[in-house]
């Protein structure tokens, strides 16, 4: 399976913690599901996207254009149980679980980033969800994009929170390892077979060999941050973990306002008989096959995009005020190269940098997210 070197690493600074975006359950029919209260005014429907496979959908209602919303990697879309039903004060809303989380089907391949963006597309078709806008939080912007990218007409526009990175839209000029290695590679064993020409050896001279330097630079600069923020990252106590309503305090404190809906950490941990948080739920298994990556250069509709520039991380580096100042630079440097490659490469994009925001935006600056979302649907055509 092919690596994604640079994602890990945003991964990790921008959710701050190994408890963050946790591990997602799988549902099979012989699993031992834990009930808990949903308090969250919407109703749910299973819809058959492919063969022996149904996806969860939460419907939040409200009425004017609909737009549907993608979870990050590790949540479902319970993530937006507390942030939804005020989006639906203006619009329809719709919240899709993917395949291998929560109460969806969890096959045994299928996670690919077309086959899981294919799936949105075949809800949209089965609920006759037309023209919706898609908003997509975190690694869910690749779905996202690839949606935008092969089938613009059935969108209205995307919005991008704290998802569009490397893996969402691809900038030569920024560059991204996940990308940038595999296709050195390939030019090396062109080279080493003896098949190189000048041209070859230009590109590799003058384009790909500097970019990789100064993405490796770059890699050793965020690696070695990540190991001085996780040598000293807060982790939940006994008591912390006595309860989900405990856990979800500790999340308040720790995360910025970062605490997700309590039903949310159902999703992602078992419960313990005494009604104390067990263990996490595993990750449904990817194949080789699923792992591809697809490069998207263009994004050919409306587009909003929110970064948090730089993510805040709260206690876990307020206390070392260099860690701190190190991180902001390097998080700061990534997301503003990002964002102006953006403005130039995709017309008409709104980017805005929002500096100390938890990776989670829609839940530490909800009303500031409504906002730019409701202003940002409202200028769009009917």
């Amino acid at each position: 399976m092919r690596t994604r070197p640079n994602l890990g690493v945003l991964y990790l600074l921008c959710c701050a913690s190994t408890f963050l975006a946790a591990q997602s359950m799988t549902a099979s029919a012989d699993r031992d599901m834990t009930i808990v209260p949903d308090l969250s005014p919407h109703r749910v429907q299973m819809v058959k996207v492919d063969q022996g496979v149904q996806l969860e959908v939460l419907d939040w209602g409200g009425t004017g254009r609909p737009v549907v919303l993608l979870a990050g990697s590790g949540n479902t879309a319970h993530i937006y149980d507390d942030f939804a039903p005020k989006l639906a004060e203006n619009y329809h809303v719709y919240g899709i679980t993917r395949r291998g989380y929560g109460a969806s089907s969890s096959p045994a391949s299928g996670y690919s980033v077309r086959r899981l963006s294919d799936d949105v597309t075949a809800v949209l078709e089965a609920l006759k969800i037309v023209r919706p806008v898609i908003v997509a939080h975190s690694f869910a912007g690749q779905e996202l994009s690839s949606i935008a990218t092969r089938f613009p007409g059935k969108i209205a526009g995307a919005v991008y929170l704290e998802a569009a990175y490397g893996y969402a839209f691809y900038d030569a000029k920024v560059g991204d390892l996940a990308f940038d290695l595999p296709e050195l590679q390939k030019k090396i064993e062109l080279f080493n077979d003896s098949r190189a020409d000048v041209k070859l050896i230009d590109e590799l001279l003058h384009t790909d060999l500097p970019l990789f330097e100064r993405e490796l630079e770059e890699q050793k600069r965020g690696s070695e941050l990540v190991a001085q923020i996780g040598s000293g990252r807060a982790l939940p106590s006994k008591g912390d973990m006595a309860s989900f309503a405990a856990l979800r305090s500790w999340y308040a404190v720790n995360m910025i306002g970062g605490n997700p809906p309590e039903i949310e950490l159902h999703q992602s941990f078992e419960a313990n008989a005494d009604g104390s948080v067990g263990k996490f739920r595993p990750h449904p298994a990817i194949s080789v096959e699923d792992a591809k990556w697809e490069k998207f250069t263009v994004l050919p509709v409306p587009v909003l995009a929110i970064f948090a520039c730089p993510p805040d991380l709260g206690p876990l580096i307020d206390k070392d005020p260099i860690l701190r100042e190190k991180f902001d630079a390097y998080k700061e440097a990534d997301c503003q190269a990002r964002a102006k490659a953006l403005e130039s490469d995709v017309p008409g994009a709104r980017v805005l940098l929002w500096p100390h925001v938890f990776h989670y935006l829609f839940i530490a600056r909800q009303e500031q997210v409504l906002k730019e979302l409701r202003a940002f649907v409202d200028s769009l055509p009917q």
